[in-house]
């Protein structure tokens, strides 16, 4: 039988960045830009694209497997699901362009916006027991998906340019919940409640 004199217990300390701010703000500010086309404010065009597979999507995916690093499972799931979200979405507008694979139509767009929204409410009834800046952030996506699936649905003009306005709060709140964290962390205290 082997003694425990002489053995010493190793303990490893993480002292790695909060990776959540990175992909919150990923998030937010991709959310953003994509409803102010979605609100009638310009064209999509490669602002979105590059935004949705740069900052969007790898970034997001970067900050997924830095959660999972610090054992959060939430995290990880968030954002490298959204990431690859924004690089799908990309690639749905812009393979047809390319001659990879034909335009998608109405009823394939809206299962794909059904199963985010599904997705989507479900990570929001999560944030429940996380906090009140992530519920808001995971409700107002959950009402965006709503208002995209009955916008694309119908055809309706008016509700998708709300879903863009709402898309843009969203977003916001998004990065609200980000620079808060980072707020938090340099002042060394609560400057922004986040619930």
């Amino acid at each position: 039988m082997e003694s425990d004199e002489g053995k010493h217990e190793i303990r490893i300390i993480d002292t790695t960045g909060n990776p959540a701010p990175l992909g919150l703000l990923a998030f937010g500010m991709t959310t953003v830009m994509l409803n102010l086309h979605n609100a009638g404010l310009f064209a999509l065009g490669s602002m979105i694209f590059a935004m949705g597979i740069f900052y969007g999507g790898i970034a997001q995916i970067i900050a997924g497997i830095m959660e999972w690093k610090k054992n959060n499972t939430f995290g990880t799931l968030a954002f490298i699901s959204y990431g690859f979200f924004w690089i799908s979405l990309v690639g749905l507008i812009v393979m047809p362009k390319l001659g990879m694979s034909d335009v998608f139509g109405k009823m394939d767009f809206l299962a794909f916006l059904g199963i985010w929204g599904l997705f989507s409410f479900v990570m929001w009834i999560i944030t429940w027991r996380i906090g009140m800046a992530l519920n808001v952030v995971f409700g107002l996506l959950v009402l965006l998906f709503l208002l995209l699936i009955i916008g694309n649905a119908t055809g309706n003009i008016l509700i998708l340019t709300i879903a863009g306005i709402e898309g843009i709060i969203c977003g916001l709140s998004a990065m609200y919940a980000g620079l808060g964290q980072v707020m938090n962390e340099v002042y060394k205290e609560k400057v922004i409640n986040l619930g």
